[in-house]
This record gives structure tokens, C-alpha cells and sequence, in this order.
């Protein structure tokens, strides 16, 4: 599970209107980091093994691995730190901060389990009233309070921003029910016209770097350049449970590192880009002097090589969706963080676990989309994707 910190300036404009919340990110320490990889290749394996009027904006925190929105829960509200989260659907808190109960806290009698691949989470579901701006309060949201969990660490849980389906299977006794998420309820109870979410961020200059936001209800059109390309959500199987796309093929330089239209999935809980093994070994074999640190999980690039890299481009629904030198690298000025040397540089690119053909090839994850403005358009199961 990808973390990220939001300090969140809420504002919003009349009924329907598009909210806002500011993200901020936290560059966290090395030994913190240095485990981003492989939590996103355990998140990713986890969920290709399933299968088997106007808006408002908030703000959100880049922790240079994550990012998270301030929300509150309860009447009076306790504010939450949460993991912004398109790749999973139920919203809890209580690894950081307690869940703190009030007069509109309604326990449900079901436990709640939630699996993340490389966290878990285990506790109680309530139904609760949920902050998310001054202006979007949604009543009875189903929250999990977290009593046992393991991978998660310096937040106090997660928004689920994901598709509802996703939540089957997560409570019991009621195993299969489905939970109806943030989005859901904001929508039915009349505070959002459109399930539509935009989702704002950018590469950060400093440590909690206040320079994301999310748009509930539409997009914000001052955060992106025209045109937005909209792709349908994949209908292959399991990438269609979660934000999926197709991308028809991708290029680094002259080589071609994905051959042929396959599925994958658009995430902002996930920290790096990942490609099924055979893809990614295409991709490093054409840097000269690459190689994968397995300590640090990263790859490491060879300064001499910097000069010689090329852009990797994803075309999607006919459009090029490219990541140019800068954006396939970790700046140098970050090394510590992720627990690297001051004297190298390494990429933002990673290894699924497995090779391609099971339906689930590659995650576009946080350093993707700090170059590219996502919607995630749950009335035309449809994501768009714009410049920034």
C-alpha cells in the first residue's frame, strides 16, 4: 500500500460544486522506502490474483511515495490522515490515529478484512458521518476501525476510491455484500451530481510537498491541459475489477516494450510504474549498465547512461502518453530518502513478479500520474487521462 500525507485546504463552491482538497507529499526516510517496491509488487500480484452540477476539490500531500487527504469522521469530526486509494474500495483509520467514536458512530456487527498484498488489515465496521469538505458531509459511510494490521504504517488508514466490487467479500458474516463507497453515497445522498473523481499530482520540490488535489464530483480543468483522452475501463479479466486500461503497445526508443494491446490497471495507491517481468526486462536491457538493485529495490541507471535514455511511451485509446528522462527517474536529490547512494540514480520502474498474459500486465502507478491528470468516471466506467 502506497502512503501519502495531505494537508488538506478544503474549500468548495455552492451545491454541486466541484470540491477540491489540496494533497501534500512526505518524503519519508530510507529504511521506509527502501520497502516501496516490493509493497508494490505484493499489491499488484495480490489484485491479478483476485480473478481467481459542479464538484468539489480538497487538497492532497506528496510523500514521494504516496499521498494522502486529511478526513473527518464522527460528529464532532476526528481528521484522519488517508491514503489516497483508486486500487481499493473500503475506507478505514485507527493504524495511526485512534478511531475515536461519537454520536453518530453505528456499529454494523460485521468484522471488516482487507487484504493489500503487502498490508492487512483486520477490524470492526461502522457506519459513520464522513468530512471529506466543508460542504461534503455524506452520513452513514461504512468505516472500518482497524484493530489488527500489519504493512501500514505513519497514516491513519485509507479511502477506497475504487470500483465497488472490490469491497465483496470484505466483511462478515454478510461475505457477500458489497459496500457502498465514498463515491456511492456522496452521489445517492445528493452532494456530488457525477461519480466522477479527478485526481491531481505532481512531482514534489521539497519535503511535505502540498501539491496534489482531488476534484470530487468532476474535474478541474485549471489543473490539466485539453484534450482529456478517455479510455473505457478493460473488459479483461482481473484488471476490469479495479481502474483498468488497455494499452495497445509501448515504445523506449527504437525498442518495443509492450508488443500488443494488454491489460493492465491506473492506481494511485501504488508508488512506481510496474511491467510484467518480460516487458521490464526489455526496458533495462536497453539502458546500457542497468541493473536491478534487489536491496534497495529500485534500478539503478548508470549516470553515463542518463544522457542516452529515451522517452517511454504508452499509447492508449490512439493517443501517446509519454514519460520523458526526467520522468522515469527518481531525483537525485531524493536518493536518501528511498534509502539510496548520493552518487547514483535510479528509476521509477519496476518488475510485476510476472510475465505478461494473465490479464494484468502493468500498474500505472503515482510517478506516472504525476505527469498526467486522471479521472476516474464511474457513470460511463470510463478513466481519462490529460496533460499537466
Amino acid at each position: 500500500m502506497t502512503i501519502a500525507f495531505s494537508i488538506a485546504v478544503l474549500y468548495a463552491v455552492s451545491v454541486y460544486a466541484v470540491v477540491n482538497v489540496p494533497l501534500t507529499r512526505l518524503n519519508r526516510q530510507g529504511p521506509y522506502l527502501k520497502g516501496s517496491l516490493d509493497a508494490d509488487r505484493a499489491r499488484a500480484l495480490h489484485m491479478k490474483n483476485r480473478a481467481v452540477g459542479s464538484q468539489p476539490t480538497v487538497p492532497a500531500t506528496n510523500l514521494a511515495s504516496h499521498y494522502t487527504t486529511n478526513v473527518g469522521i464522527g460528529n464532532p469530526p476526528t481528521y484522519y490522515n488517508l491514503i489516497v486509494d483508486t486500487g481499493s474500495s473500503n475506507t478505514f483509520c485507527g493504524t495511526g490515529t485512534k478511531y475515536v467514536r461519537t454520536k453518530t458512530s453505528i456499529p454494523t456487527g460485521q468484522n471488516l478484512s482487507v487484504p493489500y498484498g503487502s498490508a492487512n488489515l483486520e477490524g470492526i465496521e461502522y457506519l459513520d458521518q464522513v468530512t471529506l469538505a466543508p460542504n461534503l458531509v455524506i452520513t452513514n459511510q461504512s468505516i472500518g476501525d482497524a484493530l489488527s494490521y500489519s504493512g501500514i504504517q505513519d497514516v491513519d488508514g485509507a479511502i477506497g476510491l475504487g470500483p465497488v466490487g472490490l469491497t465483496n467479500g470484505t466483511l462478515s458474516p454478510d461475505d457477500n455484500a458489497t459496500i457502498p463507497t465514498v463515491m456511492n453515497n456522496a452521489a445517492s445522498q445528493g452532494l456530488i451530481e457525477h461519480q466522477v473523481l479527478g485526481v491531481f499530482f505532481a512531482p514534489a520540490n521539497s519535503e511535505n510537498d502540498t501539491n496534489g488535489a482531488l476534484t470530487y464530483g468532476g474535474d478541474d480543468p485549471s489543473m490539466y491541459i485539453p484534450p482529456v483522452i478517455f479510455s473505457p475501463v478493460t473488459a479483461t479479466s482481473p484488471a476490469t475489477l479495479f481502474w483498468g486500461v488497455n494499452v495497445t503497445n509501448a515504445i523506449y526508443g527504437n525498442k518495443t516494450v509492450i508488443p500488443q494491446s494488454t491489460a493492465g490497471i491506473v492506481d494511485t495507491g501504488s508508488t512506481l510504474v510496474i511491467l510484467a517481468d518480460d516487458f521490464f526486462a526489455i526496458y533495462v536491457n536497453s539502458i546500457p549498465g542497468a541493473n536491478f538493485d534487489n536491496n534497495l529495490g529500485l534500478l539503478e541507471i548508470p549516470k553515463s547512461s542518463i544522457p542516452k535514455m529515451k522517452p517511454l511511451i504508452f499509447f492508449i485509446s490512439g493517443h501517446s502518453f509519454i514519460m520523458d528522462v526526467a520522468a522515469q527517474l527518481i531525483p537525485a536529490d531524493q536518493n536518501e530518502f528511498w534509502g539510496g547512494d548520493a552518487s547514483k540514480r535510479y528509476g521509477v520502474l519496476a518488475n510485476l513478479g510476472s510475465n505478461s498474459g494473465g490479464g494484468f500486465d502493468f500498474v500505472l502507478g503515482q510517478k506516472f500520474l504525476e505527469r498526467y491528470y486522471s479521472i476516474y468516471d464511474a457513470d460511463n466506467n470510463r478513466i481519462g487521462l490529460a496533460s499537466t
